[in-house]
């Protein structure tokens, strides 16, 4: 087929199947599948596609339909700059979550040599988009499955920050020992179990079900890191977390003010309540 027949085919079977946004997705799908940006499809409408790019198109449009998302089907997000491998295994990363690097940037970018620790790595866009922000910096970085560490090693190898990262089978800080980290770092899944049923079908059926919540009210997690961050943190060190929308007012309410200072909640582009930032006294 043409390029106009592929679009004009591949919009229609996406709209059929409930995807947002069919025209840009068809497109999207095309040019990864041929190798050519949106100008050319749109100066070259009666190019017809070789029996590779044909086949690799019509296998993106199938997969599509059944709502995988765009991302697992190209393998690929950008994130903070910087592009990231994804698969099943971790959380696809989302752009309200820069918000967090951004913070944690912040932070340590006027510190000699900081080292910070992240729990629930996933991809590992938090801790390589930090690392490749700040040059001086280290980390180790954690989470409860191996198959998602994989892919956070692919990704510090992809950006080059391999070597400056640590990463590490961890249930939270079981397997952190007693090292002292200038920031502690998480987004973690505070998705409530009752909220599940109604995620967008992309999130709910392809996202990896503990990068989304803990199988209660979605706070049990980040009440265990509130709790046990300050025996990982220098004096003044930092924790920043990531939270849920109407989550704000009850995590603000877990840091103890004899322990923390300067308890703020962040809002993202949307002015959702979504970074939690308290510093250590």
């Amino acid at each position: 087929m043409t390029i106009a027949e592929c679009l004009k085919v591949g919009t229609e079977k996406l709209a059929a199947a409930g995807v947002a946004q069919p025209p840009r997705e068809a497109a999207s799908l095309l040019m990864n599948a041929t190798g050519r940006d949106r100008t050319f499809l749109v100066a070259h409408a009666e190019y017809r596609l070789t029996a590779a790019e044909q086949k690799t198109f019509d296998s993106h449009i199938e997969r599509r339909q059944t709502r995988e998302p765009f991302q697992h089907i190209v393998g690929v997000q950008e994130f903070y700059g910087l592009d990231f491998a994804v698969s099943r295994d971790v959380l696809i990363p989302r752009p309200e979550t820069e918000l967090l690097v951004e913070t944690a940037v912040s932070v340590l970018s006027g510190i000699e040599s900081p080292r910070f620790c992240e729990i629930g790595v996933g991809s590992g866009c938090i801790t390589v988009s930090v690392l490749h922000e700040v040059p001086n910096s280290s980390a180790i970085a954690v989470d409860i499955s191996a198959e998602a560490l994989k892919i956070a090693r692919i990704n510090a190898a992809n950006n080059a920050v391999a070597n400056r990262v640590e990463f590490r089978i961890s249930d939270v800080f079981t397997n952190v020992e007693t090292d002292k980290f200038h920031a502690v770092l998480s987004n973690p899944p505070y998705i409530p179990a009752s909220d599940m049923p109604a995620l967008q079908i992309e999130v709910r059926d392809f996202d990896p079900p503990t990068a989304l919540t803990d199988g209660v009210d979605g706070l049990s997690i980040v009440r265990g890191i509130v709790h046990d961050a300050p025996q990982f943190l220098m004096p003044n060190g930092s924790l920043i977390l990531e939270i849920g929308i109407g989550q704000a007012a009850e995590v603000k309410n877990m840091f103890k003010p004899e322990v923390w200072e300067n308890v703020e909640i962040l809002n993202d582009l949307q002015t959702i309540p979504r970074i939690v930032f308290a510093r250590l006294k």
